[in-house]
Parts: C-alpha cells; sequence; structure tokens
C-alpha cells in the first residue's frame, strides 16, 4: 500500500471514529474489501458456494470496521484478518444440519446473512430480528426460526475431508475448526511484529512479508522471485527467527 494510500485510509479511520457515519464506513468498506475476497477464495471449493463465503467474509469485515481503534497503532488489515477468518469458520461449523431442515428455512438462512450485511452498512449497527424480517418480508418468527435452524449443526469427525477437486488439495475439518490460529492469538503482538521488523534488513523484511503477513507464499515461491535459492531462503529464515528470539527475551 501506498504511502498516500495509507494516509488517506488513516484519516478515513480517523473520521469515521468521530462519525460513525454510514458514508465514512462504506469508503472504508470499499478500501478493504480486497481481503474479504482474498480471504474467501481461500476457502472455495470446499462445498460451499462462494457467494455464501463472500457475504460472511463481508460481515466479518463490517465487523472489523466497527471494532477497530485507530487510536492503538495496529494496521487494519493485520486486525480485519483474524476477525474475518473468526466468521468464515463459525459459518463452516454451523454448516452441517443434525436433521432435516426445510428447503425454505436453509433458503431463508441465505438471505438472512445478505440482509444482516445491508442493514449493518445501511444503519450502522447489527440489525434485530424484526429489522430483517421488515427488510425481507416476512415475519419475526420466521427470521428466528432460520437465525435457529443454522445453530444446528451435526459435530463430525476432525478427519472428515472436504472435496477440493484434488485429492492433495483435500482439507479436514481439522483445517478448518481443529486449530487455532496462533498468529492471530493477539492483535496486541502486531506492537512486538512491528519493532521487530524495524530491525530487519529489506531482503528480510521482504521474506516475512511475503511468506507470513501478506501472500503466504512459500520457500520455493520466495526463491523464484528474488532470484535466490530456496537454501538461501531458509537460512535467511532462520536468521530472522533468531533476531524475534532475542527481542522476545529482552521484551520478557
Amino acid at each position: 500500500m501506498s504511502r498516500n494510500k495509507e494516509i488517506k485510509n488513516y484519516e478515513l479511520f480517523l473520521e469515521y471514529s468521530k462519525k460513525r457515519d454510514t458514508e465514512t464506513r462504506d469508503k472504508i468498506f470499499e478500501e478493504y474489501m480486497y481481503i474479504a475476497e482474498i480471504l474467501s477464495k481461500k476457502y472455495t471449493n470446499k462445498g460451499v458456494d462462494y457467494d455464501d463465503i463472500y457475504q460472511i467474509a463481508c460481515i466479518g469485515l463490517l465487523y472489523a470496521i466497527d471494532r477497530f481503534d485507530i487510536e492503538r497503532g495496529f494496521e487494519f488489515s493485520s486486525f480485519a484478518t483474524p476477525t474475518i477468518l473468526g466468521e468464515i469458520k463459525k459459518y463452516f461449523r454451523d454448516k452441517t444440519w443434525t436433521m432435516k431442515i426445510p428447503r425454505r428455512i436453509q433458503e431463508l438462512s441465505k438471505k438472512v446473512n445478505s440482509a444482516k450485511v445491508y442493514l449493518m452498512q445501511k444503519n450502522q449497527e447489527v440489525p434485530t430480528p424484526a429489522e430483517i424480517g421488515e427488510y425481507l418480508r416476512c415475519t419475526e418468527e420466521e427470521v428466528l426460526e432460520a437465525m435457529e435452524a443454522s445453530k444446528a449443526y451435526n459435530p463430525k469427525s476432525l478427519d472428515l475431508k472436504y472435496e477440493t477437486g484434488s485429492e492433495d488439495n483435500n482439507i479436514s475439518l481439522m483445517d478448518i475448526v481443529g486449530e487455532k490460529d496462533d498468529s492471530f492469538k493477539n492483535i496486541e503482538d502486531k506492537d512486538f511484529i512491528k519493532r521487530v521488523m524495524k530491525k530487519l534488513n529489506k531482503l528480510e523484511r521482504t521474506i516475512v512479508e511475503k511468506r507470513y503477513l501478506y501472500d503466504d507464499k512459500t520457500q520455493e515461491q520466495l526463491g523464484e522471485e528474488l532470484d535466490i535459492s530456496q537454501v538461501t531462503v531458509s537460512r535467511i529464515e532462520k536468521r530472522i527467527f533468531e533476531k524475534f528470539k532475542i527481542e522476545y527475551k529482552r521484551s520478557n
């Protein structure tokens, strides 16, 4: 992200923290909706339509915008990512039904999710079942029924596989909900990471950013991009980890 864009987004968040108006929040949403798109694509071909995942990711993005505190000095993308992932994973947990749910209720559940996104953007707050019912032209009881039905899911084995079209790329339920995201466990850790990043040279920072913060690239992919060997990337990573360990010991 360019310096000018960073300044622009900072000013938007500053304005939103004061006004809490729909127009400013919509501008912020448009600036960062690419995060929802990227994270949604990571979960495609796993038994759920992309549009459904994207809607959930957008809800997570809106939550992140409302909860973000610009004064704490964190990068918004670092704050938003675990929030969006949490909503997506919660959706996957709720995806399998414990009983035969009428098709009508399943379809209404999808419409309720879509209505949440729209009404949150419009009213700057989480809509009530009554407001959702009014928007969808159905009763509050029907909305509550759809919400309650979506909570009923069937506990599966953590080894259950979601088909992705390739045997090597199939994922288990454990990949989605069974593991804690240690890299996102504590937003305050971002201060520590920022501090260490300032002590790294340009190549080291590039490797950290492209491997762990933004692009999730492999050592081999990074080697090709930077025109160095995979072994060299691995060696530099070890050096980086040592710097993190040293800084961590100093901090504690």
